[in-house]
């Protein structure tokens, strides 16, 4: 079975390497900090001044979020559900995705961070939505 790169397989593609590239920035911070004397300790510490705990939850956030997204590009895969509007909110989605991660690690408002967090939820929502019927 043979499947084209739709827009929902290459926004899978775009937030694998996006979580991807976090681990990896998350690891050159987390080195610069023991390297610099700083103990392991620290990286478990709730701290949002700390760009090591915000690199830390983003990176979570990502772990949290890639797999109900999977599921949504599988159920439309499987479905060979397709069209204009699914692209357009998969786009939203995953671009709500990004400015979410970097709202988070550049320390801006969390209202800004919640409003990403509610585009992305009503995408998922929209898409299992058209996928299902």
């Amino acid at each position: 079975m043979s499947t084209t790169m739709t827009i929902p397989l290459w926004g899978l593609v775009i937030f694998i390497l996006w979580t991807i590239a976090v681990v990896l920035f998350l690891l050159a911070v987390r080195i610069r900090h023991l390297a610099s004397g700083g103990s392991p300790k620290d990286f478990g510490i709730p701290n949002d001044a700390s760009l090591l705990w915000r690199l830390y939850r983003v990176q979570a956030n990502l772990v949290e979020n890639l797999p109900l997204y999977i599921g949504v590009v599988i159920l439309l895969t499987l479905r060979n559900v397709s069209g204009s509007l699914i692209d357009t909110v998969v786009v939203i989605y995953i671009a709500a995705r990004l400015v979410h991660s970097v709202i988070h690690i550049v320390s801006l408002n969390p209202t800004f961070r919640l409003i990403s967090l509610g585009i992305q939820l009503a995408c998922l929502i929209g898409l299992i939505v058209l996928a299902i019927f």
